[in-house]
């Protein structure tokens, strides 16, 4: 079966039993049976057909840092659009990226055409993609506020633009979650700035990151769900859960809001921690986190 996958893509994209750790910012997680890297919208047109021509489960990812992947891996195939999907396009203060780019790296190169609305992008770890998907945000933004609209994929390689309104944008959700779209890319509504205001703004932020966040250790960024007049840190802070460990995972010394991979965790060590972490807030706030990463992989 595979042996036709290698006649209509070139081989250097194909990689079989690819661990996934290697493609996540939690570094951690099992093989994918087999995994496309496209370098071209044509090229991911092409696997994203065969594959449901021949009715393989397609999984579907950018810089995987939202995600937790379990150890026996993820069975089918997988894509990765940040391996070659990322052309960007400005036009006045509208800017068309492709969705394999870094959120962070599309915010400094508006910030470089002297253009606001993506500051509190600045040191967001995943791609474009993944962000338009979960309606990314900090500091007070999120892409609800700048995304105008999105070019979507379905699994016949049908291309499908939708509006921001169309996306149904809520807090870290949007329509396309588990919708099976695709998203290619994305154009966004930029305002004009000065660009040494904005960079000085988005360096600040940067600070403000490395200082309270625990950056140097592999983790999915937020473990949790803001629940509505609640802050998870100081909650879990308060529970005396910061440095709380199950296995290699751990609640971060740094912010507890933060799980991190202390070396050797398991995607077992993480659900077992939040597991713990959710059974402690409920008892003592009676109230229900969300994990804000995605868990996927055979159980």
């Amino acid at each position: 079966m595979y042996s036709e996958l290698n006649r209509i893509l070139p081989a250097e994209i194909i990689k079989t039993n690819e661990l996934m750790k290697d493609h996540t910012t939690f570094q951690i997680g099992g093989p994918v049976d087999i995994m496309i890297l496209p370098q071209n919208i044509e090229q991911l047109e092409t696997a994203v057909k065969w594959f449901e021509k021949n009715h393989i489960p397609l999984f579907v990812f950018g810089l995987g840092s939202n995600l937790l992947v379990r150890e026996k891996g993820i069975r089918g195939g997988a894509v990765k659009i940040s391996a070659g999907l990322t052309n960007v396009i400005f036009k006045d203060h509208e800017v068309y990226a492709q969705s394999g780019i870094s959120l962070s790296e599309l915010a400094q190169m508006a910030a470089d055409h002297s253009l606001s609305g993506l500051e509190f992008a600045e040191g967001i770890p995943g791609s474009l993609g993944g962000a338009v998907v979960m309606n990314a945000g900090a500091y007070n933004g999120e892409m609800k506020d700048v995304v105008k609209e999105v070019t979507v994929l379905d699994t016949k390689g049908i291309m499908t633009v939708l509006s921001n309104r169309e996306l149904q944008y809520g807090y870290r959700q949007s329509i396309l979650q588990n919708s099976g779209y695709i998203v290619t890319a994305a154009r966004l509504q930029l305002t004009s700035g000065n660009k040494n205001q904005i960079k000085k703004q988005m360096a600040e932020l940067a600070q403000q990151r490395k200082s309270k966040q625990p950056l140097e250790m592999p983790s999915a960024g937020s473990a949790f769900r803001r629940p509505t007049g609640f802050y998870v840190g100081p909650m879990l802070e308060q529970l005396g859960l910061k440095g709380f460990t199950v296995g290699g995972a751990q609640v971060s010394d740094k912010h507890a809001g933060f799980i991190v991979n202390k070396g050797g965790a398991t995607a077992d060590d993480v659900l077992e921690l939040v597991h713990y972490i959710k059974e402690k807030v409920k008892e003592n706030f009676d109230v229900d986190l969300k994990t804000e990463f995605l868990v996927v992989g055979e159980e």
